[in-house]
């Protein structure tokens, strides 16, 4: 295989379509992607495994809005990863890359640094929110932090929110100082509401995805998928050697997998100084004196992708906007 043909499934989101089992998915590969969110930060490793799995799970999800809106995945708890957030740009025309980007805030007094990382969000909430752009209103959806992974409160989220089964498989790694990740969403076609014979039977009492088929054959086509599913290799996923196209072919050919336009994605930031100062229009002049420092200037920094910001306060406020003081 060439270098040419591994550097072009870099950083790519490929949705699918398994014909025989009505049933849809993506593969995504992160790699430079990966590296630009983690370089930002000195993290952890279990922080960094939690923000390397929500960027994956962002990727995957993302993928489906509009040109021009935002999705965003936030998990917030009560232990020491206090926040994972990320944000996903859809495209502003076809044929353009996606952006994304993601940040964690945690208690590094609490941190257990040996611990998993997921073990350390505590009890808290995972949501997607979704924004159409000005004039909408936004969506947002959310279920508790339950299972044993964010693939797993993920998973929750679709079979709450929106009645699909979702099955999300995962790997990343770090060698060599380069980040190489992947991963494969299914998902079962959307359909008419489910018939739930006996109540939910997921974590915590919330559904699961065996609880949301109508009839056997569905049920069926569903858990042989997700055997094949389960064969899959971590150099598949991770690659680069091994293409996603063949990794489809190799797990699901009986499936009849048909692939569509692959989406590509690339590190992005939305935030500028404009943006700041917009931001800071809503305070008064007292409370920018109180963000003033010593050398007479307000400072900002992005916590997505680092970017330091400063300014003359006489330049921020309500009363520099022409509000009131």
């Amino acid at each position: 295989m060439s270098l040419g043909s591994q550097i072009a499934w870099d950083d790519t989101i490929l949705p699918f379509q398994l014909d025989a089992s009505d049933v849809r998915g993506r593969v995504v590969r992160l790699d430079g992607v990966l590296d630009n969110v983690l370089a930002q930060h000195n993290y952890p490793q279990a922080i960094e495994d939690l923000v390397a799995e929500a960027t994956l799970l962002t990727a995957m999800i993302g993928q489906t809005i509009k040109l021009r809106w935002k999705l965003s995945l936030q998990v917030r708890g009560d232990g020491p990863a206090r926040l994972i957030a990320t944000d996903y740009y859809a495209p502003a025309h076809d044929g353009e890359p996606a952006r994304i980007r993601a940040y964690a805030s945690f208690d590094e007094d609490r941190l257990d640094p040996s611990g998993p990382g997921f073990e350390q969000i505590g009890r808290g909430y995972f949501a997607i929110l979704i924004d159409q752009g000005e004039g909408t209103t936004p969506y947002s959806g959310l279920t508790p932090v339950a299972g044993s992974s964010l693939s797993d409160c993920a998973q929750t989220y679709f079979a709450q929110s929106e009645q699909l089964p979702t099955r999300f498989i995962l790997s990343f790694q770090k060698a060599q100082d380069q980040w190489r990740a992947g991963g494969v969403m299914l998902q079962q076609m959307p359909k008419a509401s489910p018939l739930m014979k006996d109540g939910p039977t997921g974590d915590e009492g919330l559904l699961a995805a065996e609880d949301m088929f109508s009839d056997g054959a569905e049920l069926e086509n569903w858990s042989r998928a997700n055997i094949l599913l389960d064969t899959v290799k971590e150099d598949e996923m991770i690659g680069p050697a091994v293409q996603p196209t063949e990794m489809l072919v190799r797990l699901f050919h009986e499936e009849r997998p048909r692939v569509f336009d692959p989406q590509a994605v690339e590190f992005g930031c939305t935030c500028s100084a404009e943006r700041v100062v917009e931001s800071m229009s809503i305070y008064s002049v007292k409370d920018i004196a109180h963000m003033t420092t010593d050398d007479g200037i307000v400072t900002a920094d992005c916590q997505f992708c680092g970017a330091h910001y400063e300014f003359d306060p006489s330049t921020l406020g309500k009363d520099a906007s022409g509000g009131e003081n």
